[in-house]
């Protein structure tokens, strides 16, 4: 894939589906979620991680590159069934266990579940990637309703309060919390009003967690990516954004979920022993003060 400069110049095919969330399978190109060229240092041996949204996009990215540093995974996912298989695969091409676990995480029921569906198969949790995301364009706030300003919120926030609440009781000294929060956090999206109030959230959540969970050494940190070639982009954009998604970044392109996934890594690693309460900004360049 040749990649451009130019703002608005066209990246890749025009492409949509009609569905949330968006199904991988169908993307072109497919994004690329590090199952090639990444090497493991052992960084995560042996260690559990739950990450939400899983079965794609940076949560793909991220399972596989836990499971290249020694981590198993159990991956929460909504419905897109084919995906979640396709992550196991990768996942356990890597000689890790992989656990898959269909829901809605914006219900606080099902996250207690699963969250005692991990602790039963793998022992223990030592790591949480609160990843589930989704957004809904609205040229109006006055055509935000009340159902999916509620939805937004219940899958972007609700949840990761839902499942830190319940990973809490089987956390141990060292463990970590990473949240995904985004670009628009800081920058802000006149189409993304809800979406972008709920990232906004996760920032000052994991800022005030870190501060609560300091004294258990539970380090609780987030990252905030700019525009990633993700299923969420063709179920959400029209084929027509969608085709020069990213180019208006200084870099001239979106990025791929594999250079958001070693973000993660660090956070989940003890490389980032002394961090806490910190965003990491893959975003193509975007300064955002931040």
């Amino acid at each position: 894939m040749i990649f451009t400069m130019a703002k608005g110049r066209k990246l890749r095919p025009p492409q949509h589906q009609k569905r949330q969330p968006g199904l991988e399978f169908r993307m072109r190109p497919q994004p690329k979620s590090g199952a090639s060229d990444y090497v493991g240092g052992g960084k995560l041996r042996d260690r559990v991680a739950l990450i939400t949204g899983g079965d794609s996009g940076i949560g793909r990215a991220v399972s596989v590159l836990f499971a290249k540093e020694g981590a198993d995974v159990a991956i929460v996912y909504f419905n897109e069934h084919k995906d979640a298989r396709e992550t196991k695969r990768l996942v356990e091409g890597q000689g890790r266990r992989c656990l898959l676990l269909a829901g809605d995480v914006g219900c606080e029921k099902f996250c207690r579940s699963a969250v005692k569906q991990v602790k039963r198969n793998f022992g223990r949790i030592d790591i949480l990637v609160n990843n589930a995301a989704e957004q809904h364009p609205q040229e109006s706030i006055t055509r935000i309703t009340e159902r999916q300003l509620e939805k937004t919120f219940r899958t972007n926030i609700f949840a990761m309060f839902f499942l830190t609440k319940a990973v809490m009781p089987h956390f141990r000294k060292g463990g970590a919390i990473i949240n995904t929060a985004s670009v628009t956090a800081y920058r802000g999206s006149p189409e993304l009003l809800d979406y972008s109030a709920t990232k906004g959230a996760i920032v000052a959540f994991t800022r005030s967690l870190s501060q609560a969970l300091a004294e258990k050494k539970i380090r609780v940190n987030a990252v905030a990516p700019g525009p990633i070639w993700t299923p969420l982009i063709p179920s959400t954009f029209s084929a027509k954004e969608v085709a020069t998604f990213g180019s208006d970044t200084p870099l001239g392109r979106a990025g791929e979920p594999e250079e958001v996934a070693t973000c993660f890594v660090f956070l989940a690693s003890d490389d980032s022993s002394y961090m806490t309460g910190q965003v990491l900004h893959p975003n193509g360049g975007r300064v955002v003060n931040g």
